[in-house]
């Protein structure tokens, strides 16, 4: 389903850094810049599919920021991908690479498909096409690519390996989250996962909640959702219920998540559907979204969390492990009954953290322990959160404004450092 108007990404991106700009004192000249992508780009790219036909599949890459290093974010496959999401999760990418304080700028990209109907080889000529038609604007010094909604490792190494055909030699700092054995970094594909569970810890105990005593509903099990859950599971909470596209478990004493996962991995496609839930209930994502939980960790997609729901979570804690999963309209809500929302560009941060970790052995030619990433993972991350809690509570204001505040100055100082060339 089509994004409503009412709920276009970018304009919410752009209510939240215009709020955080006035609360900084800005004036528009300020960081008038910053509320338009530096470059956006987009492709037509044709596909001979396994049956000799020949599809064209339209795809974009945008640049929202290199002020403070060069742009870094994923490539989403998906039917629903626009311009006006994709310029929304560049611009988010700018933030969350500021908010946790890395030397990245926001960029991403996306293709109109659906690659759950695309065949290996479809989908390998499709990347390949795609990554020499935005060849010219990505590079380890420019854009670096790494994996989103629809996307994985695999795609990773086939970017890599096509750009490095063009280049006329081995180029692993192009993209990140890529195979190990292509200089992906350990650790990796369960970062932005692990970035979550730390920051539900962090504001859990930021609450004095412990998680022996806590119970969190998952909304989404994707790469970041599974392993949010079996991180969190690990940690002591009760994971009380889960989804994905075909509905949502519920059990308020907790569901045997390990078993689950294992199920959801046995074969590519399986679904939670077909799962023996045992004494677990059936119902919506919809419904899954208003359980009587102590934390809610929407990671689906965008604006999940709207106008017509808010008013109905029951969820104490709300920490965003998807990319804009609440509307600008239920912010607002939610903030007048009371209810924590951890922001995305702070506790989605993990995967872009060991994004960078990826890129600086890659271009060092070196290689860090899976835990010593994690490690540097955690410092990080327990750095950002308290920043954006002290400067929240130094304000009072949300948690979400607290870390626009902090992103949203280091880019403009950035950008107002630099000055605007010529």
């Amino acid at each position: 389903m089509k994004m409503s108007p009412k709920y276009n990404p970018y304009e919410n991106m752009l209510s939240v850094v215009s709020n955080a700009a006035d609360i900084l004192g800005y004036v528009p000249s300020d960081y008038e810049a910053i509320k338009y992508p530096e470059r956006e780009l987009k492709v037509a790219v044709p596909v001979r599919m396994d049956d000799g036909s020949v599809r064209v599949f339209e795809g974009f890459r945008v640049q929202h920021s290199t002020s403070r290093g060069p742009a870094k974010g994923g490539i989403r496959y998906h039917q629903n991908v626009d311009l006006d999401e994709v310029k929304a999760l560049a611009a988010w990418m700018t933030f969350k690479c500021a908010v946790v304080n890395i030397p990245y700028g926001g960029g991403k990209g996306g293709i109109i498909c659906d690659p759950t109907k695309l065949s290996e080889s479809e989908l390998r000529s499709l990347t390949r096409r795609f990554t020499a038609m935005i060849a010219p604007i990505i590079g380890p010094d420019q854009d670096i690519p790494a994996p989103d909604v629809g996307t994985n490792a695999n795609v990773m190494g086939w970017i890599m390996d096509t750009y490095s055909m063009l280049k006329g030699h081995c180029v692993p700092g192009v993209v990140t989250g890529k195979p190990i054995a292509l200089g992906g970094a350990l650790g990796r594909n369960e970062a932005t996962g692990r970035g979550v569970m730390i920051t539900t810890l962090n504001i859990l105990k930021a609450h004095a909640f412990s998680p022996e005593n806590s119970t969190v509903a998952i909304q989404g099990m994707g790469n970041v959702g599974s392993v949010s859950a079996k991180l969190l599971y690990e940690q002591g909470l009760k994971v009380a219920a889960v989804s994905d596209v075909s509905g949502a478990l519920y059990d308020p004493d907790g569901l045997d998540i390990p078993s689950i996962l294992e199920y959801l991995s046995q074969k590519r496609g399986n679904l939670l559907e077909g799962y023996d839930a045992g004494n677990a209930k059936w119902i919506t994502n919809a419904e899954l979204l208003e359980l009587p939980v102590d934390v809610l960790i929407p990671a689906a997609l965008e604006n999940q969390i709207n106008a017509s729901n808010a008013d109905k979570i029951q969820a104490k804690i709300i920490v965003e492990a998807a990319n804009g999963p609440t509307t600008i309209d239920a912010d607002k809500i939610l903030d007048k009954r009371g209810i924590v929302i951890v922001p995305d560009i702070l506790s989605n941060a993990g995967g872009v953290v060991v994004s960078y970790f990826e890129w600086v052995q890659n271009i060092q030619s070196i290689s860090w322990s899976e835990e010593h990433v994690n490690e540097q993972l955690k410092d990080i991350m327990d750095q950002a959160f308290q920043s954006v809690w002290d400067i929240a509570k130094d304000k009072d204001v949300s948690l979400r404004t607290g870390a626009y505040l902090i992103a949203v100055k280091r880019v403009v100082d950035a950008k107002n450092m630099r000055g605007i060339w010529p």
